[in-house]
This record gives C-alpha cells, sequence and structure tokens, in this order.
C-alpha cells in the first residue's frame, strides 16, 4: 500500500524563503515585468537583510495588497517562512506571464516546493501575492492556472473542465468551491458503486486519507487550551508503557505534530502481513511501527511520520479516557457541524459511503479494481476516516470562527490525503474567503490535480 501523501500549502500574501544563490542550469527567468520583480525579490531576499526586504515590499508590491497587509506583516510571515525552509535553490521555471510567474525550488530542508508569484494585471504588474506548495517531484510541477476575470468565468472554466474528466474517467467525486460562506459551484461525478452504478452525489462520503491528522492536530490544541496536556510534553508522561524508551523519554507532542519525532511508519513489512480485519483500533497500530529505534534524534530532522500520528491518537486517549474516535466526534465533529465524518469499519454498512476504486498494483487503463484488501478494519488518528465535502467546508468555517484553536492557521489551509483508491483536497485561503474540496475515490492525484488546477483560477 502506498504511503498516504501530505501537502501543505501555505497561501499567505507574501510568505516567502530565502533563496539561494546557486540555481538549475535550466532555470532563467523571463525578462518581462513580471519576471523582474521576481528578480528582485530574489536579489533582496539573497541579501538576509530585513532592511532590503522592507525596501522592495514598498517598492515592487502593488499599492492595494500593501495596504491589505502592512510591511511589517509581511516582513513577520517572511521570517517564518525563512525559518520553516531555510534557502532555496531556483531549480525550474514553471511559467509565465505578465499577471504570474511560477516556479520550482530546492529548500535547504530537502523538501521541493513550488511558488506561484502573482501580479497586477495592468502596468507596473505590482505583486500581488505568492503562494508556496509542497512538491514531490518537480517533472510534475504544473504553473498556476490563468486568473479567471470573475467567479461566474470560473464556474463555466470548473464545470467543462470537470465534465471532461469525467467523460475521460479519469475523475469520479464530488466538487465544492466556496467563498465567504456562499456556494459558488458543487457537483458530483462518477460512481460510488462501480459494480451496481451507484452515483456519487454531494452527500457522498469518502475516504479521506491523512486529512484526518488535521483533526487530530486540532484535538491536541483542544486539549492544550484546556491545560490537559503541554505540547513540550514528552511521550512517556502519558505513554509510560511505550515499547520504544528511547522515544518515550525524547520525544514531545510538538515533534510529533510536525514530524520531527524520529518515529517511523507503520506501513511496511508488518503492515503488509497482519490481516486487515484485525486493524480496528488506535491499539492495533501501534504493534507495526512502535517498538522500531528511532530513525533520527527528535528534532534534528522532518520526515513524514503516519506513526507519529498514531502516537499522537494513544496520547488523545489516555488524556480523555476516551477511544479516539469517540472524542474526535464529541469535540471536533460535532461542535463544527459536521454530522456525516467518522471513522468507519470497513466491513459494516455504512449509508451513502464511497467505495475505493485503483489502477496500482496490477490495474490496468482497462478498467479499476476495489482498494478494499487494502484498507485495514479501521481508520486512525494518521488517516482513514470518511467525511463530505459540506462538512469539510464547515470544518473549514469552524476554523475561521474560532470554534477550534488553531495556532497554525492564519495564512490558511491547505491539507490533501492519497492512497490507493482514494484522494481528497481541502483548501482554504482567508485574504480571499475561497473554499476549495475536492473527494475522489480514485487514485492520487485525481482530487489534487483538479483543486491546483482550480487554485490556478481563482479571480484576485
Amino acid at each position: 500500500m502506498k504511503h498516504p501523501s501530505l501537502f501543505l500549502l501555505l497561501f499567505a500574501v507574501l510568505a516567502i524563503p530565502a533563496f539561494a544563490q546557486e540555481k538549475s542550469p535550466n532555470a532563467s527567468l523571463p525578462s518581462t515585468a513580471a519576471g523582474k520583480h521576481v528578480e528582485a525579490y530574489l536579489r533582496a531576499f539573497n541579501t538576509d537583510s530585513e532592511t532590503s526586504m522592507s525596501s522592495f515590499f514598498e517598492s515592487h508590491t502593488a499599492k492595494n495588497a500593501l495596504t491589505e497587509t502592512p510591511v511589517e506583516a509581511r516582513l513577520s510571515r517572511f521570517r517564518q517562512m525563512k525559518q520553516r525552509l531555510g534557502s532555496l535553490q531556483l531549480r525550474k521555471v514553471l511559467g509565465s506571464s505578465n499577471e504570474s510567474v511560477s516556479i520550482a525550488a530546492k529548500a535547504g530542508n530537502g523538501s521541493l516546493v513550488q511558488l506561484d508569484f502573482q501580479f497586477e494585471p495592468t502596468p507596473p504588474h505590482g505583486l500581488l501575492g505568492i503562494r508556496v506548495e509542497d512538491l514531490d517531484d518537480e517533472d510534475k510541477a504544473q504553473p498556476a492556472g490563468d486568473r479567471k476575470s470573475s467567479d461566474a468565468e470560473l464556474v463555466k472554466a470548473v464545470s467543462r473542465y470537470l465534465d471532461d474528466l469525467s467523460k475521460m474517467d479519469e475523475f469520479s467525486g464530488v466538487v465544492l468551491i466556496a467563498k465567504r460562506g456562499k456556494l459558488l459551484f458543487e457537483r458530483a461525478y462518477g460512481y460510488a458503486d462501480r459494480d451496481i452504478k451507484v452515483p456519487n452525489t454531494v452527500d457522498t462520503r469518502f475516504n479521506l486519507g491523512s486529512i484526518n491528522k488535521r483533526f487530530t492536530k486540532t484535538a491536541i490544541h483542544v486539549l492544550a487550551a484546556e491545560g490537559k496536556l503541554s505540547l513540550s510534553d514528552h511521550i512517556g508522561k502519558f505513554l509510560p508503557d511505550y515499547p520504544n524508551k528511547q522515544a518515550a523519554a525524547k520525544v514531545t507532542i510538538q515533534q510529533l505534530l510536525e514530524m520531527k519525532s524520529g518515529i517511523g511508519d507503520f506501513f511496511g513489512e508488518r503492515y503488509e502481513r497482519t490481516p486487515k480485519e484485525r486493524i480496528r483500533s488506535i491499539a492495533d497500530y501501534l504493534p507495526l511501527f512502535a517498538d522500531k529505534p528511532l530513525e533520527f534524534e527528535p528534532g534534528t530532522s522532518r520526515r513524514y511520520s503516519n506513526g507519529g500520528y498514531v502516537v499522537l491518537g494513544a496520547i488523545i486517549e489516555r488524556v480523555t479516557g476516551k477511544d479516539y474516535y469517540t472524542f474526535a466526534k464529541e469535540r471536533i465533529f460535532l461542535p463544527a457541524g459536521m454530522l456525516g465524518t467518522d471513522s468507519f469499519e470497513k466491513d459494516k454498512d455504512v449509508p451513502q459511503r464511497a467505495l475505493g476504486y485503483t489502477r496500482e498494483d496490477g490495474g490496468t487503463n482497462r478498467g479499476w479494481r476495489s482498494n478494499y484488501s487494502t484498507l485495514p478494519a479501521k481508520g486512525s488518528s494518521a488517516g482513514g476516516g470518511y467525511s463530505t465535502v459540506h462538512d469539510l467546508l464547515k470544518f473549514a468555517q469552524a476554523l475561521e470562527k474560532g470554534t477550534f484553536p488553531a495556532p497554525d492557521t492564519e495564512q490558511g489551509l491547505g491539507i490533501a490525503g492519497g492512497a490507493p483508491g482514494m484522494n481528497s483536497a481541502l483548501e482554504w485561503d482567508p485574504p480571499t474567503g475561497y473554499v476549495i474540496v475536492v473527494l475522489s475515490n480514485f487514485d492520487p492525484p485525481s482530487a489534487e490535480k483538479v483543486a491546483r488546477q482550480i487554485r490556478g483560477w481563482l479571480p484576485r
């Protein structure tokens, strides 16, 4: 089973990390006004001087954007992004026009990122904002699409695009676009059950994959706000019987949240040979990885870890005295009005649940096959729960209203989850008010590529 992927899409007006001097031999910024703005930004950033960055913001940013987000706020976001990514090496120019420049770059922490610069449509084409997105493969990166002039044009473009994908059997699922609480677009495509031709509807429940990690993170912040735990607490405080004593003594909750714990994944040989019907609780996941050595000293690196989020689920259970699924439902889903969201057992009858279909591991272009055999009996705090597009919209709205403590969502939210037969994407951009939800019961990147295309078309 492929490891679910996580996209961290950070929406910001100017939240950009530093670029190193070195660049790919094939990378060359365009000589347009937009390209010169990007070049000036990189030059200012590479001086490692906040004075230079401040000067850049004042002279190259569109006046309306600067009024909306003053220089000091931009510098604050700049510091955050620099701390997260460090330096960046320009790898490739993905696309450019008078209104946009998209580049791929390698960060100092080893990750690949895409930066989409947006500019005013008329001279002097002042900078409006920059979006930063983690990449899995720079060769598969695509530039942001042409911005549409209005929401009506956006809806027309999305409708045509999805109709084409559906006709080619490349998308099955539901797409929702909202702006400041108003629905702009919602439509279902394909089948929830291909064998008996049950169509997807806007109320169909889809497997979210790793989007469940966001719910787990929210639950941890809820407990921290109530004083029931601290992010600096170590695993051993709550799980004294945790098999890896080094991890119990050294790894903090904060490191688990940030995937800096050194704890590995539960996918692997043990998972493959374990009958999936036996994996029905958080406790059932722990033997798949908890006794393994740490992959690195906690806090010294970052590596995607499903295991770390299972440990967070176990901590939630120990702190609250409830199983993870009950706590998530009572304290996250119900307060947000997410009545169709839960972790369901795969061998139980669940109304309006989409079955997953994959072409991986033997599937061909001639047809899809069920992903049932790859699934555990029940998901975990790391992923595998089910939800609807409307429930995920409600979750984004709850974060915006402050229903839950969410210290890491000031710049918005961009998350995704994927594995054979499932792909999901949720994006919320506070400055514009847009929320995009795409859920699919096909392989990745079926939902993520749709969300990416819609992002590129959003009017500014």
